[in-house]
């Protein structure tokens, strides 16, 4: 690893002061720091200014909205989210999912909007700054090729967070200030399909805040596949929320992370109104198949983490479906 490059911080106090120190050159957000801190090392960014959020008020607030459901801070740490009641009774598959980041030393510093806006990784781009020079770097960074998919003009680095996902099924939107005020969208349009550039924010704009809606009788469920069942990121995940009427879907909503260089929505509209059986779970399945981009940006191959999606997929609504 690098040693950490020379650079200055400010500590804002108030959302206008951070969003016009973000519009400064070489300006960085940074809140835990648990994604940013090992990408400084390895010589990922090389920021002039790191702009700390954790003085802005409010910032690490969980509280109810008035028009129902939750307002969760973006500097919230996913163990308060993991371990706050009404996260727990009315949105588990939120509280599951931040429960499995990383370890509890990470949970405890890391923030919902770090985790929402962490890099996108790709095994020929977290390396070492030798191992990059030696390979002759790559899209993402100071190179010219893709090396995953050498003739394509973009980057197909992989989004992995878990978070984002199980925010997605339960209809959440972000809060989004800038320079010139605030803004909300749905949160999946947070993202952008380019792992190069994969947040549609603008310079000196900051996620402050996600809201989510009343639950109104969802059920919801986040379970990843990876390789050491503590600290890794998902080589697949996937997010679910579902709710009944009688024998027939009422709502599905399915989401996954760890394939694409975007957290994307599954489309499940054909399997409204419909029951939970083979024949549905064969259309669910296809269709996660159809929506997962999966490249070798993994230590993995392509095929499994295809079909670990899948079967994860199916085994979340079963549970769900029976719960």
């Amino acid at each position: 690893m690098n040693l950490m490059p020379d650079l200055k911080t400010v500590r804002p106090a108030s959302l206008p002061e951070a969003c016009k120190a973000l519009t400064e050159a070489g300006a960085h957000a940074v809140a835990g720091g648990t994604d940013l801190v090992p990408n400084l090392r390895r010589g990922l960014l090389e920021p002039a200014v790191l702009v700390d959020l954790t003085a802005l008020e409010g910032f690490a607030a969980i509280e109810p909205a008035a028009e129902g459901g939750l307002r969760l801070g973006a500097g919230v740490t996913l163990e308060a989210i993991a371990e706050n009641p009404d996260v727990l009774a009315t949105y588990p598959g939120l509280a599951q999912a931040a429960l499995g980041v990383a370890g509890p030393t990470h949970r405890a510093a890391a923030t919902l909007g770090g985790n929402l806006c962490q890099d996108t990784r790709c095994v020929f781009y977290n390396q070492s700054e030798w191992w990059r020079e030696g390979n002759g770097y790559c899209l993402k960074l100071k190179g010219d090729k893709c090396h995953v998919v050498v003739k394509s003009d973009r980057c197909y680095a992989t989004y992995h967070g878990d978070v984002a996902p199980a925010l997605m099924v339960l209809g959440a939107t972000a809060e989004i200030a800038g320079p010139i005020g605030k803004r909300t969208l749905p949160l999946g349009q947070l993202f952008v399909e380019s792992g190069a550039a994969h947040l549609a924010l603008n310079p000196g704009e900051i996620v402050c805040a996600i809201h989510l809606p009343p639950a109104d009788g969802l059920r919801s469920a986040y379970e990843k596949a990876r390789v050491r069942d503590a600290v890794d990121f998902p080589l697949a995940g996937i997010a679910v929320s579902l709710r009944k009427d009688g024998a027939t879907i009422a709502a599905l909503k399915v989401a996954v992370t760890g394939t694409n260089s975007a957290p994307v929505m599954v489309p499940t509209d054909g399997l409204i109104g419909k029951a939970w059986d083979g024949d549905a779970a064969k259309v669910l399945t296809e269709s996660v198949r159809k929506t997962s981009l999966v490249l070798k940006t993994t230590v993995m191959g392509a095929k499994y983490r295809r079909r670990v999606a899948q079967g994860l997929a199916k085994r979340l609504i079963d549970r769900l479906w029976e719960d």
